[in-house]
């Protein structure tokens, strides 16, 4: 991409605390300032620690990797901005515009579109730019082909039935015709197409304790389902997550799989994208198409 109009890139991640000291400042940031129960801020805490995060996380560090890893692939400046955590996406913002770029390229490691979540990174970055640089946003990119192709590499071939799993929303984004579900369907049935697989299902998960009805159904009930339909084997594909973050490591890694244990089941995960050079290329495709089409923003 040399030769172009100045251009930057602001990689954008929902954020994980650095460390087990930042997480109730985290929490908060989080809530929004709404109140916080502390039972709930004592479960993310232990959650954290048990995960080995004291005075580092790994969990940034992925981040971290995949934002390296696409600078080289795309010979552009590519800055980090967190939506709930440091450096923000105003951080990442202002050092793209500070450096000359003239578009901004936003890209969030989430493929999937909803209001309530992809619309607030936008958002954000639209705030922090105040019109100093174009913006050429991606929205949406569930149904890329490379994107499809990295998660049917990671299935194709099993003999277990494939369960494909997302962060869940409050059920109210339905009634706005938000597209996150079938976003998110669109996906799993296109993995599962080009994989061949012969058992596929969907179901969501980590689910936060709103008081409200969330979308479902939940991978713990499912698990419990599919053991009444026989099933003793299960793979899990996390469409809606690129990286191991905390819905990986703790809501699949220990929470599924105790619940797979519990029912006499044996579940296994695919190997995370994370800074892979096949996922890498994925989202350097990603932004090099967004530079070809006018910005719309």
């Amino acid at each position: 991409m040399t030769g172009a109009a100045p251009v930057a890139v602001v990689l954008m991640a929902y954020g994980s605390p650095e460390r087990l000291g930042d997480v109730p400042a985290y929490y908060a940031d989080i809530r929004g300032g709404r109140p916080i129960r502390p039972e709930l801020l004592e479960d993310l805490v232990q959650r954290y620690r048990l995960l080995g995060i004291e005075d580092g996380s790994p969990l940034n560090a992925i981040t971290e990797q995949t934002r390296a890893a696409l600078e080289r692939e795309l010979d552009v400046p590519v800055f980090t901005g967190m939506k709930h955590w440091t450096p923000r996406i105003a951080d990442a913002a202002e050092r793209a515009v500070a450096g000359g770029a003239q578009t901004v390229v936003g890209l969030v490691l989430a493929p999937h579109y909803s209001a309530m979540s992809i619309g607030g990174y936008r958002t954000q970055l639209a705030e922090a730019l105040e019109g100093r640089a174009e913006i050429a946003f991606i929205d949406s990119w569930h149904d890329d082909a490379g994107f499809v192709e990295v998660l049917a590499d990671r299935v194709r071939g099993t003999e277990a039935h494939v369960v494909f799993t997302a962060h869940s929303l409050p059920a109210r984004v339905l009634e706005t015709g938000d597209p996150y579900k079938d976003q998110l369907l669109e996906t799993s049935q296109l993995v599962a197409e080009r994989a061949g697989l012969r058992t596929w299902t969907f179901s969501f998960q980590s689910e936060s304790d709103t008081g409200e009805p969330w979308l479902g159904p939940d991978i713990l009930d499912h698990l419990e389902e599919l053991h009444g339909r026989g099933v003793a084997d299960v793979l899990v594909c996390p469409v809606g997550f690129v990286a191991d973050h905390l819905e990986i490591r703790w809501d699949l890694d220990h929470e599924a799989r105790e619940k797979a244990r519990e029912l006499g089941m044996h579940l296994d995960r695919i190997d995370m994208p994370n800074a892979d050079r096949a996922f890498v290329q994925v989202l350097a495709g990603l932004v090099r198409r967004a530079l070809s089409v006018p910005s719309g923003a």
